[in-house]
C-alpha cells in the first residue's frame, strides 16, 4: 500500500513528504541555509513541535534556531537536564539529594548541590568532563508520557518531591517524561533531539554554588565570559533564602500553602516583609542629611511609580519631605527624539532626555533657587513649563524615577554626595521545581499584560507583541548600570502569580491564533495550568500588586 503523501510549504517553496516523516529529517535539508542549528520546528503561526515529532497532515513550517528566543531558551532547558544528569553519575544517585537551579547569573544559571558531596573545582571538573563525553555520545533525548498518578509516585521514588508536589495540582491525563540513558525528569517546555546539540558551555565555582555559563540567543555558539553582577546576586540569594524560611520555594509549596494555610495572613507576612526593607532604606536615606536625590530606575513592570510612594511615606516618616520627580517630563520635543534602526521614534535612549535641562535644574534647586519645572504633553509632543514653581527646604528631598536613573551620564552635573541610587526589578524567586525556573522576564510580562489591558485598553497580543522591543531597551539602557545602585529592592511577591491568574487568563485566551503573539499566549497558559489561583480581596490597597490589577490607594 502507499504511503500517503503531504504538501509542506517552507518560506517559498513546497515539498512533497511521506506521512509520519520526522521533522528533523526535513530540518536536515534545509540546515545548509541556516547559520545556526535548528532546534523546533513551528507549524502554521499557532503550534511548535520538537524535531522528533512526525509529519501528520499538509502544513506550512518554519524552523526555529538557536539564534531564536524559544531556540535558545531550548538549548538553555536541555542543557539543564544534561547538567542534573552529570551531577548525579559524578557524585552518585544515592548521595546527591538534589541539584537546584536557582535564577539567572551572568548569562547562565546559579546552581547548588545538596547531599552527600563536597562541591569544589574537582568535582566540577569531572561534572565538566562527564557533559562533554555525553555530548559527545550524541545521546538522544526521549521524551514518553505516564499517567500523572504515575509520575507523582516516580518522583517520589526518585525523591524529587517538588515535582511529586507540583503534579498533585496538575488536572491533566499525562506528564511528560524527558530521559538521557534512563535518568528520567520533568522540564517544562521543549527539548533538543539529543545531546549532541549541546557543544557551548562552562562552568564556574561562585559563592556557595556554581554557575553554568551558556549562549545567548544573539550569539548562540559563544559561551560568554562569567562576569557576575555581586549586588544582584545578594539580593536574588537573599530572596531565595526567604522564599525557603517561608516555606514557599516552588509552585507547588505556593498551592499547597493557598489549599492548606491561612492566606489572608501568608499575604500579609510578605507584604510586611517589603515595607520593612522600605523603611530600611528609608532610614539610610535619612541618616545621609546631605543627600537631596533619590534616583530610583528598573525595568518595565518593577512597580517603580507604587515604590516610590510608599518609599516617600517612609521618608515622612523619618522627618523628610519628599518630592516626586519624573523624568519623562524631561522628554525632548518629539521631532527632536532620536530614531531606531526601523525608523521608529526611541523613546527609552538617554537622547530622547534632555540632559542639560534636567541638570540645570537639578543644581538650581540644589542652591536653593526657584524652579518651573517641565511637564511634557505627552498627546502633543511638546515639552511645557510647570505653572507652580518648586524649590527645595532643608528637609526637602527629591525623588526621582525614570529607566535612566542610574546612567550616570544623566546626573553628570551634579555631585555623587548628593545622590542615592536604588534599582528596583521584580526578581521572581520562586520556581516551578527544582530544575524549572520561572524566569523573571515572565512575572514582569504578565504583570504588564494585566496592566496594560486595565489601562490602555491595551489587548494581550499588543502588549507580547511589543516585548522583544521593550526588553532590547531594557537590555541597553537599564541592565548594564543596576550595579551603580546604593541598593536593591525586589518588588516580586511569593503569591502575586497565584493572583495574577485569575487577571491574565481572560486576556490570554483573547488573543487569536493567527497571532504572531499565539505561541507565547499558549506557552503562559500552559504555565498558569500550575497554580491555584487565589482572590485579590486580600491584596493591601498599598501592596506594589495593585499598580496592576487596580485597586490600590495610589495614583499609580
Amino acid at each position: 500500500m502507499d504511503k500517503k503523501m503531504c504538501t509542506v510549504k517552507i518560506g517559498e517553496e513546497t515539498r512533497q513528504y511521506e506521512e509520519g516523516t520526522a521533522y528533523r529529517d526535513i530540518a536536515q535539508e534545509f540546515q545548509h541555509l541556516y547559520a545556526h542549528p535548528i532546534v523546533l520546528v513551528q507549524l502554521g503561526r499557532s503550534r511548535l513541535q520538537e524535531l522528533n515529532k512526525r509529519l501528520k497532515r499538509d502544513c506550512t513550517l518554519e524552523f526555529i534556531t538557536t539564534a531564536d528566543y524559544i531556540g535558545n531558551q531550548t538549548y538553555r532547558r536541555s542543557m539543564c537536564l544534561l547538567l542534573v544528569k552529570a551531577v548525579h553519575d559524578v557524585g552518585g544517585h544515592d548521595k546527591v539529594e538534589r541539584v537546584r537551579i536557582h535564577f539567572s547569573v551572568s548569562k547562565g544559571y546559579y546552581c547548588t548541590v545538596e547531599g552527600e558531596v563536597t562541591l569544589d573545582e574537582a568535582f566540577l571538573g569531572k561534572v565538566e568532563e562527564r557533559m562533554r563525553a555525553l555530548v559527545q555520545e550524541n545521546i538522544p533525548i526521549e521524551k514518553h508520557s505516564v499517567h500523572t498518578n504515575e509520575a507523582i509516585e516516580q518522583f517520589r521514588r526518585h525523591k524529587m518531591y517538588d515535582k511529586e508536589h507540583l503534579f498533585e495540582y496538575r488536572r491533566v491525563s499525562k506528564v511528560n517524561i524527558y530521559s538521557i540513558y534512563g535518568f528520567e525528569d520533568y522540564y517544562y517546555g521543549y527539548m533538543v533531539p539529543d545531546t549532541g546539540y549541546l557543544q557551548y558551555f562552562s562552568l564556574h565555582l561562585y559563592e556557595d554554588g556554581f554557575v553554568i555559563q551558556m549562549p545567548t540567543a544573539r550569539c548562540p555558539d559563544v559561551v560568554p565570559p562569567f562576569e557576575p553582577y555581586q549586588k544582584l546576586f545578594h539580593v536574588l540569594r537573599e530572596s531565595v533564602a526567604w522564599g525557603d524560611m517561608q516555606g514557599i520555594d516552588t509552585v507547588g509549596a505556593l498551592n499547597d500553602v493557598v489549599t492548606k494555610d491561612n492566606m489572608q495572613e501568608v499575604v500579609l507576612v510578605q507584604e510586611a516583609h517589603q515595607e520593612r526593607k522600605i523603611g530600611e532604606i528609608a532610614k539610610m536615606i535619612a541618616d545621609r542629611r546631605e543627600l537631596k536625590f533619590i534616583l530610583i530606575a528598573g525595568p518595565s513592570s518593577s512597580g517603580k511609580t507604587t515604590f516610590s510612594h510608599r518609599l516617600s511615606i517612609q521618608l515622612r516618616a523619618n522627618g523628610l519631605t519628599p518630592h516626586p520627580i519624573a523624568v519623562d517630563n524631561f522628554f525632548v520635543d518629539r521631532e527632536k527624539t532620536p530614531k531606531d534602526a526601523d525608523g521608529n521614534y526611541d523613546f527609552e535612549c538617554l537622547g530622547a532626555i534632555d540632559v542639560e535641562l534636567f541638570n540645570q535644574d537639578m543644581q538650581a534647586l540644589l542652591k536653593g533657587e526657584e524652579v518651573y519645572l517641565p511637564v511634557f504633553d505627552f498627546k502633543a509632543g511638546k515639552q511645557n513649563r510647570s505653572a507652580k514653581p518648586k524649590r527645595l527646604g532643608k528637609q526637602d528631598i527629591l525623588v526621582i524615577e525614570g529607566i535612566h536613573c542610574l546612567n550616570p551620564k544623566l546626573t553628570e552635573m551634579l555631585d555623587d554626595a548628593n545622590k542615592f541610587k536604588i534599582y528596583i526589578s521584580a526578581l521572581t524567586q520562586l520556581n516551578v521545581d527544582e530544575h524549572n525556573r520561572i524566569p523573571s522576564t515572565d512575572g514582569r510580562l504578565v504583570r504588564r499584560i494585566v496592566r496594560d489591558a486595565r489601562t490602555r485598553g491595551n489587548a494581550a497580543q499588543r502588549t507580547i507583541s511589543m516585548w522583544e522591543s521593550v526588553r532590547r531597551g531594557e537590555e541597553a539602557n537599564i541592565f548594564p548600570y543596576q550595579e551603580e545602585a546604593d541598593v536593591m529592592f525586589n518588588s516580586s511577591l511569593l503569591y502575586e502569580l497565584a493572583v495574577l491568574k485569575q487577571y491574565v487568563e481572560p486576556l490570554l485566551f483573547g488573543v487569536e491564533k493567527d497571532s504572531a503573539a499565539y505561541v507565547e499566549a499558549k506557552r503562559l497558559l500552559k504555565f498558569f495550568d500550575y497554580f491555584v489561583g487565589i482572590g485579590s480581596d486580600c491584596v493591601p490597597p498599598n501592596s506594589l500588586l495593585r499598580e496592576f490589577i487596580g485597586g490600590g490607594c495610589f495614583r499609580v
